[in-house]
C-alpha cells in the first residue's frame, strides 16, 4: 500500500533557526537555519529508511503571509512579528536544500501549508493510501484518523494517533476544531471566547458536541462569567471555528503519483553541500575519489550508529556498577556526566551519574531520585555512599581518562562529594580550540553540527512552567534516556575532536593552555570570595538615594515626570518634546536612545537635550550597578559558605578570555569611585588579606613584540611611560591632555578603530582623527604592518592565531555586507593580541598553585580572575613571601613556549578588601 509522508517544512525551518546560533557559509551568507534544516531532513530520511519507510513524500511550505483567512478576519496573525532579518534570505536556500534531496517542495499563494497538507492527505486517503504528517502542530491533529492517518512528532520521537489527541485535548480529532475555536490562539490571533482555556473548552464540547451546541446551551447555563462570555462572544466563537477549519479541497498542483520516492541522487546534494561549505555533512555523504582533500585533513572516522536510547542501562545494583567500573579500568577511558538539582554547581545536590564506554554502550546510575514529600515513592537505586565509594577510585585513577562536556561543572559537583576527577579531556574546550567563532559549543548544537543528532531537550524531560519538576522527580527510564545520551554524545564528540586536534594544529593551545586550566577553575569556583553584606546593603541604600536625586533632576529638565527606563518615553521627551535633532527610529517606530545616541546628544553642548542626556547616562550607570551588583550580590551569597561563587566560562569570549556569570564580576567599573566602592565589599576572612596582581599594559607590550616596534620595545625595557612616549611622538609635547589623548590612541588603534570612532572618543573632527592615525603609523610603522598582515591573513585563511596557536574564526570577513566585513576586520586586528594575553594569564593560573605549594605557601588561595588580574586570599603574615612567587609566575608565564622581546610587568597590591588592594 502506498504510504505518503507530508513534512511540515515551516515547522522544521523555525525549529532549525532557534536551535542553532547565527552561522555563515563561506560566501558570508547566514545559513544557521539552512544547516539545521538540512540535518533534520537528512535524519528524518535516515530514520524512515530504517523503519517502515514512505513510498511517497513531499515537503510543504508557507508561501505568503496573506491567505483567505485574512479576508475572513483582517486581524488573523496580525500580531505575529515579521521573520528575523537574518532568516529571510535563508528561505530560498531552504527550498534549494529540499530540492537537493530530490524531494518535491510544494507551496501555493493564498493558502497556508496546513491547508495544502490537509488537501494532499484527504486526496491520498481517498485512494486508500496510508498518510503520515511529520509535524506536532495542534491544528493538523484534526486530520488524525486511526488506520489511515497519523502524525510523527520528530522532536519527541513519537507517533500521534487518536488516543494521543484525546490525551492532550480531552476530545478526539473530529471535535478538536471546536475545542480550538473556543480556546482561541494568541499566536495566530484567533479570538476564541475570553476566559475559556483548553480544559474548559474540552468539557464544554464533551457535554454539548460542538461550538453551535455550546452556544445554544449558553443561555441555560448557571450565572457567571463563562455564561456571559459565551453569549457576548458567540459570533467570535463562530468565526474562530471557521478560522481553525482546514481547507481540504485545494487543487493539487503536483499530482500524488509524482510524489513517489526515487532515491536521493548524489550529485545535486553534493553540489548543495559544497556550495555552502557544510563539511561535516559532506563527509557523511562521502568524498568522491577525485575530490580535493584539505591540507592536514584528518583521517575520516567510521560512522557511529544512531543513538539507541533503548540500549542504555539503568544501574541499580552493586554487581552492575562493579561491571561498568571494571570495563572502564580495562579500556582506559570513560565519558562521564552528572545530573543535579540545579545549575549552580556549588549548591546543587547530586542526583545521578551517567557513563559511556562506546557508542550506545552507556548507563545511568541514579543516586537521589524520589519526590519532595513523604508520600512520594522512592525508586530502587543504589545507596549513594556505596556508589560514590565505588566511583571515587575510578574517577581518580591516573590510568583512566575521564571525558566530559563542560567538565568543570562536574568537577565542582563531584569535588563537593570528595572526588577529585583526573586525568581528563573536555569536549567543550576541544570544540572551542578548534572552532571558536564558527558556532556555539553547547552539546545540543555540537551534536546537531557534528553528529547530525538531535539531543533530547531538558525541558521535554522535566516540563516547563508550573508543571516543571526537578530531575530527581523524573522516572528512571526517562532519566536514563536523557542522562546516558549526554555521556554517549560526549564520547562520540570526543572521538572526532581528538582526531582533529593534531590535524588542525590545535593540540598546542589545548594541552598547554586550556585543558590543564579546567580543574584550576573548578577549585576557584568552589572557594568563592567573602562578601560584606552590610556594606553592600548600605551601598544599595546610598545608590537608591543618588538615583532619586537624579530622577528629580531629569524630571525637572524634562518639565514633567516620565519613566526614565522607558526608551519610548525618553525618546519622545528628547526628540518630540525638546526638539533634539538627528533622532532615528527603529522598526518598532521607537526612537533609539542607546548609549551611543545619548553620548552623541550629551557631547553637543548646544543641543537642548545635552544636559538631560548626560544625566540619563549617569542614571543608567548607577541603576545598572545597583541592580547588577549591590542588590543582586546579596542574593548570590551562598548560605552554606557565606561566600559568592562566580561561574567561569572557558568558551564565553571568542578570543579565549575567561568570562564569568552568576554573578558577572568582569564588568565592575575599574577606574570609577562607584566601582571601587563595590570592590570594597569583597573582603578577606579575619586574619587574612586580599592580594591583587595585575599585568601592567600587557596588550600594549604584546603589540610591541608582535608588531616588532623598536621604540615601544625599548620604552618597556627601560620602564618608560609608554603613553608619554606616544604623546611626544604624536604631539611634540607631554602634558595631561596630550598624554590622555595618546593613551586613547594607543588602545584604540589596537582595536582597529576607524577615523569616525576615534573622532568620537577624542571629540575632534574625522579629518583631525585621521591625521592622528596617519602620524601614529608614520611614527610606528610596525603597527601599520601588523594590521595589514593580520587583515590579509584573516581574509585568506578565515581565522587569526595567537602566539600559542589559538585560532579565532571570522566567517563574516567574507560577508557581502560592508559593515559586517569591517566589523570582522576590526575584531580580527585585536584578536591575536587579546587572545595571546588570555593565553598567558591562563598559563600563569595553571602554574600558580604548584609554585606556591613548592614555596611552602599552599594555603595561599587564588580566588578570582578578572581580565588581566588575579585575586588571592592569604594570611597577612605570608604577604611578603607570596609576592615574589606570584610576580615571577605571572612575569614568566609565556616561557618557554614563547619568549617575548618585552618584559611583562606585574603590579601587586594588598588590603583588607579587593578595593583596598588596588
Amino acid at each position: 500500500m502506498p504510504h505518503l509522508y507530508l513534512v511540515d517544512g515551516s515547522g522544521y525551518i523555525f525549529r532549525a533557526y532557534h536551535r542553532l546560533p547565527p552561522l555563515t557559509n563561506k560566501h558570508g551568507e547566514p545559513v544557521g537555519a539552512v544547516y539545521g534544516y538540512t540535518t533534520m531532513l537528512w535524519k528524518l530520511a535516515d530514520d524512515l529508511h530504517k523503519a517502515d519507510g514512505p513510498t511517497h513524500m513531499a515537503v510543504i511550505l508557507d508561501k505568503s503571509s496573506t491567505t483567505f483567512r485574512n479576508q475572513m478576519y483582517d486581524q488573523y496573525k496580525a500580531h505575529r512579528p515579521p521573520p528575523p532579518e537574518d532568516l529571510v534570505p535563508q528561505f530560498p536556500m531552504i527550498r534549494d536544500a529540499t530540492r537537493a534531496f530530490s524531494l518535491p517542495c510544494i507551496e501555493e499563494e493564498g493558502w497556508e501549508a496546513d491547508d495544502l497538507i490537509a488537501s494532499y492527505a484527504k486526496a491520498a486517503m481517498a485512494q486508500g493510501w496510508q498518510v503520515t504528517i511529520v509535524s506536532s502542530d495542534k491544528d493538523l491533529m484534526q486530520l488524525v484518523e486511526d488506520g489511515s492517518l497519523d502524525m510523527l512528532d520528530t522532536m519527541n520521537n513519537r507517533r500521534i494517533g487518536e488516543a494521543e489527541v484525546v490525551e492532550k485535548f480531552g476530545v478526539g480529532p473530529k471535535q478538536l476544531g471546536d475545542v480550538l475555536a473556543l480556546m482561541g490562539d494568541s499566536v495566530d490571533n484567533v479570538p476564541g471566547v475570553p476566559g475559556v482555556g483548553p480544559k474548559t473548552a474540552a468539557k464544554l464540547i464533551q457535554e454539548h458536541g460542538d461550538v453551535e451546541g455550546v452556544l445554544a446551551a449558553a443561555p441555560e447555563m448557571k450565572k457567571g462569567k463563562l455564561k456571559d462570555n459565551l453569549i457576548e462572544h458567540a459570533e467570535a466563537a463562530r468565526m474562530s471555528r471557521r478560522l481553525v477549519a482546514l481547507a481540504c479541497d485545494v487543487p493539487l498542483q503536483v499530482p500524488l503519483d509524482d510524489l513517489m520516492l526515487q532515491g536521493i541522487p548524489d550529485a545535486p546534494l553534493r553540489a548543495f553541500l559544497d556550495h555552502h561549505g557544510f563539511k561535516s555533512l559532506m563527509n557523511r555523504l562521502g568524498q568522491v575519489a577525485d575530490a580535493p582533500v584539505p591540507e592536514n585533513a584528518s583521517v575520516p572516522l567510521e560512522e557511529d550508529p544512531p543513538c539507541d536510547h533503548a540500549a542504555y542501562e539503568t544501574v541499580v545494583d552493586e554487581a552492575a556498577l562493579d561491571r561498568w567500573v571494571q570495563v572502564a579500568r580495562h579500556q582506559g577511558w570513560i565519558a562521564i556526566d552528572t545530573e543535579t538539582t540545579g545549575t549552580d554547581a556549588t549548591r546543587a545536590d547530586l542526583v545521578g551519574v551517567s557513563m559511556a564506554l562506546h557508542p550506545n554502550l552507556a548507563c545511568y546510575v541514579p543516586l537521589g531520585h524520589g519526590g519532595n514529600d513523604l508520600l512520594s515513592e522512592t525508586p530502587v537505586q543504589l545507596d549513594r555512599n556505596l556508589a560514590l565509594a565505588k566511583l571515587k577510585p575510578l574517577f581518580e585513577d591516573p590510568a583512566v581518562l575521564k571525558i566530559g562536556h563542560n567538565l568543570k561543572y562536574d568537577m565542582v559537583v563531584l569535588g563537593r562529594c570528595g572526588i577529585d576527577v583526573a586525568p581528563h579531556d573536555d569536549t567543550i574546550v576541544m570544540s572551542f580550540d578548534l572552532d571558536a567563532g564558527l558556532h556555539g559549543h553547547g552539546m545540543d548544537e555540537l551534536a546537531a553540527t557534528h553528529l547530525s543528532h538531535s539531543c533530547i531537550a531538558y525541558k521535554d524531560v522535566v516540563g516547563t512552567g508550573k508543571s516543571q519538576r526537578g530531575f530527581h522527580e523524573i522516572d528512571l527510564d526517562a532519566a536514563t534516556r536523557y542522562a546516558a545520551e549526554d555521556a554517549d554524545v560526549t564520547y562520540r564528540l570526543w572521538k572526532r575532536f581528538k582526531a582533529r586536534l593534531p590535524a588542525e594544529g590545535a593540540t598546542r593551545v589545548y594541552e598547554m593552555v586550556d585543558r590543564p586550566l579546567v580543574p584550576v577553575i573548578a577549585r576557584m569556583e568552589r572557594r568563592g570570595i567573602k562578601i560584606d553584606r552590610e556594606k553592600l546593603s548600605a551601598l544599595s541604600a546610598d545608590f537608591a538615594g543618588q538615583l532619586a536625586t537624579l530622577e528629580t533632576t531629569i524630571h525637572g529638565l524634562a518639565g514633567a515626570p516620565f519613566t526614565i527606563g522607558s526608551p519610548k518615553q525618553l525618546g519622545d521627551v528628547l526628540f518630540e518634546q525638546m526638539g533634539v535633532k538627528g533622532g532615528r527610529k527603529g522598526k518598532s517606530g521607537v526612537y533609539s536612545t542607546d548609549v551611543n545616541e545619548l553620548t552623541r546628544i550629551a557631547a553637543d553642548k548646544d543641543s537642548p537635550g545635552a544636559e538631560i542626556a548626560a544625566r540619563v547616562l549617569d542614571w543608567r550607570e548607577l541603576a545598572k550597578l545597583k541592580n547588577t551588583y549591590t542588590d543582586a550580590l546579596q542574593d548570590e551569597i551562598n548560605p552554606e559558605t557565606g561566600r559568592v561563587h562566580t561561574s567561569y566560562s572557558l568558551t564565553g569570549a571568542q578570543t579565549g578570555r575567561l568570562s564569568s556569570t552568576e554573578p558577572n564580576l568582569q564588568n565592575i567599573p575599574i577606574r570609577t569611585e562607584t566601582g571601587r566602592q563595590i570592590r570594597d565589599a569583597f573582603v578577606a576572612e579575619p586574619g587574612n588579606v586580599i592580594l591583587a596582581a595585575d599585568y601592567s599594559q600587557i596588550e600594549l607590550r604584546l603589540a610591541a613584540h608582535m608588531a616588532d616596534v623598536p621604540q615601544l620595545r625599548d620604552a618597556f625595557a627601560n620602564g618608560d611611560d609608554i603613553h608619554s612616549l606616544t604623546a611626544m611622538e604624536l604631539f611634540g609635547e607631554v602634558n595631561r591632555d596630550t598624554r590622555g589623548r595618546a593613551k586613547t590612541i594607543n588602545f584604540a588603534i589596537l582595536y582597529g578603530i576607524s577615523r569616525w570612532g576615534l573622532a568620537g572618543r577624542l571629540d575632534v573632527s574625522a579629518d583631525e582623527a585621521q591625521g592622528m592615525i596617519d602620524r601614529y603609523f608614520d611614527r610606528f610603522p610596525g603597527i601599520r604592518n601588523y594590521i595589514a598582515t593580520t587583515t590579509e591573513f584573516v581574509r585568506e585563511k578565515g581565522f587569526t592565531q595567537t602566539l600559542f596557536g589559538r585560532k579565532t574564526h571570522f566567517p563574516r570577513i567574507r560577508s557581502k555586507l560592508q559593515h559586517e566585513r569591517q566589523g570582522a576586520e576590526r575584531a580580527a586586528i585585536n584578536a591575536p593580541i587579546q587572545g595571546t594575553s588570555a593565553d598567558i594569564i591562563k598559563r600563569a593560573m595553571v602554574r600558580m598553585e604548584p609554585a606556591l605549594a613548592e614555596a611552602g605557601l599552599g594555603h595561599v588561595r587564588m580566588l578570582l580572575q578578572v581580565h588581566d588580574e588575579l585575586v588571592f586570599e592569604l594570611p597577612e603574615g605570608d604577604v611578603e613571601a607570596a609576592k615574589p612567587v606570584i610576580e615571577r609566575v605571572m612575569a614568566t608565564a609565556a616561557e618557554p613556549a614563547v619568549v617575548l622581546s618585552v618584559p611583562l610587568a606585574v603590579e601587586i597590591g594588598t588590603g583588607a578588601s579587593w578595593g583596598a588592594a588596588h
